[in-house]
């Protein structure tokens, strides 16, 4: 609890003023060039994208939404048989190794594809389904420059304070957008 009083009171300070805001997002500008796009364009997550594009095309709101209901009553259950390829494998060990070179600045990373179904994460999510989200809809839809920077806010799956980097995953051959990646970064990271 002291640390939440203690992330809150200097976030406040912070936001209180226009021009605190956009010095805000600019940190997180800078935060996403410098740390986060060289590894989110990295072959394993390009084609690990591209290949659930492929298998997820076809899927109609019906499937998605079922999909998305699988999961949550998978979530802390003892059948986790959606959830366990997402968070395990060679791309949720890729993501989870750019956070721990992170340092602790990143708390949570959600990869999606072009449906805004996830393809890997850091760890388990509370849904499968990002697309009806902010960080798929001003992103992935938006085209191969979106970028969304969410509020701090506080996180029940990480138990922290944290913000939200989120933007297009796009193909290096054609620049044409294949998914959307999610950074969670912790809230002091930009205090």
């Amino acid at each position: 609890m002291i640390r939440t009083f203690r992330t809150l009171t200097p976030l406040v300070a912070l936001l209180a003023t226009p021009a605190a805001a956009g010095d805000f997002d600019t940190q997180m500008s800078d935060f996403l060039d410098a740390n986060v796009r060289s590894w989110a364009a990295d072959p394993v997550i390009v084609k690990a994208v591209t290949a659930q594009n492929a298998e997820t095309a076809g899927y109609d709101q019906a499937r998605i939404d079922e999909l998305d209901t699988t999961w949550r009553a998978q979530v802390g259950s003892a059948d986790t048989s959606l959830i366990d390829p997402v968070i395990t494998g060679p791309v949720a060990d890729f993501l989870r190794g750019q956070m721990d070179a992170m340092g602790g600045q990143v708390t949570e990373i959600i990869l999606m594809d072009a449906r805004g179904l996830n393809v890997a994460t850091s760890a388990v999510t509370s849904d499968y389904w990002q697309g009806d989200e902010e960080k798929h809809s001003m992103t992935y839809a938006v085209g191969p420059d979106g970028v969304h920077f969410g509020d701090i806010e506080f996180d029940e799956s990480t138990q922290t304070y944290q913000a939200q980097i989120s933007f297009t995953i796009t193909d290096p051959a054609s620049g044409a957008p294949i998914g959307a990646m999610t950074v969670a970064v912790d809230g002091d990271a930009f205090l």
